[in-house]
């Protein structure tokens, strides 16, 4: 097999985190040939999607755990397997290169890039409103003032951030929110997500990763000291946690559609019994779940994509 991996540059990368290594190191220990490219390398000329990049060996050795061969040109057409893995934020940057991983035939792209455009993670969840909190989408300051009196603390951060960046808890008297909404829209011209903020938060925001529809474990990040957000990116603890009823309620109704569009390897978030992200561009925790419960999440994912190349 022959894999193409789309992600940001992998020399500063944690190898004990970061879970486009554990696909490649998996991939690896299968035999298959890997090709890493970052995202400004991808073109298309005169028909063919190509990109510039290199042969890549990882190994599992801090401070050295990558080989990169001779930089060559790849058209991309040539690998049985593309993996769109670089980081959000979900720009016109991003948008671009799934219109152009699109046009690639014949070679299967995870996650599907149409539906990695159309279904980003703060976007998806609209369409399963009784497993969310009360969430609006808006710009308007007016809009969003009315949404915080109807529920007193709400959570307001950009609609297509990533990592925990830019996320405000604003209490019922805060009175920051015109200023964050100065500032929001002064740096851009997108609207934002405004949820009701869930207190449940200070137990736990557990991900619960999915593949090709099917829940295969979770963990719960734990915020630290003083903080709302849980993201492990932001000083998080990761802890063991199981899946609960809901939790399998939650992953039964958004699975079917998740599997049918192609969305492979998926990290839901969940927070008090709600679904607040269905996280499709570049989902993480593959290592931390192994770590609790010593399964292979990345070769489930892996035999998924086998599954997907013999079907």
């Amino acid at each position: 097999m022959r894999v193409a991996i789309q992600m940001d540059p992998i020399g500063p990368i944690d190898i004990e985190a970061d879970s486009t290594f554990r696909l490649a190191e998996e991939a690896q220990a299968r035999g298959a040939e890997l090709f890493h490219y970052h995202p400004d390398s991808l073109f298309w000329e005169e028909g063919q999607v190509a990109a510039r990049g290199w042969p890549l060996e990882v190994r599992r050795v801090k401070g050295d755990h990558f080989r990169l061969g001779e930089e060559a040109v790849a058209s991309l057409d040539t690998f049985d397997v593309i993996w769109l893995r670089q980081d959000p934020p979900f720009d016109t940057g991003y948008i671009t290169t799934t219109h152009l991983l699109e046009l690639v035939p014949d070679t299967l792209v995870v996650n599907d890039p149409f539906w990695v455009r159309n279904f980003p993670e703060k976007l998806l969840v609209l369409q399963f409103p009784d497993l969310t909190p009360p969430t609006m989408i808006a710009r308007r300051l007016d809009s969003i003032r009315e949404f915080a009196a109807r529920h007193g603390d709400i959570i307001l951060k950009p609609l297509y951030g990533n990592g925990g960046a830019g996320i405000f808890h604003l209490t019922r008297d805060d009175r920051n929110l015109a200023s964050l909404h100065e500032m929001f829209t002064a740096a851009s011209r997108e609207p934002l997500i405004a949820q009701k903020f869930l207190p449940e938060v200070t137990n736990g925001d557990k991900r619960i990763i999915l593949v090709d529809g099917e829940p295969v474990g979770a963990i719960n990040r734990i915020p630290p000291e003083g903080e709302t957000r849980s993201n492990l990116h932001v000083g998080g603890r990761a802890e063991r946690a199981g899946l609960t009823a809901r939790d399998h309620q939650i992953c039964n109704a958004i699975g079917p559609l998740l599997r049918e569009k192609g969305q492979v390897f998926v990290g839901i978030d969940v927070i008090g019994g709600y679904l607040t992200e269905i996280n499709v561009t570049s989902p993480t925790g593959i290592q931390e779940l192994e770590r609790f419960d010593g399964m292979n999440v990345a070769g489930t994912i892996w035999d998924a994509i086998d599954a997907r190349l013999a079907s």
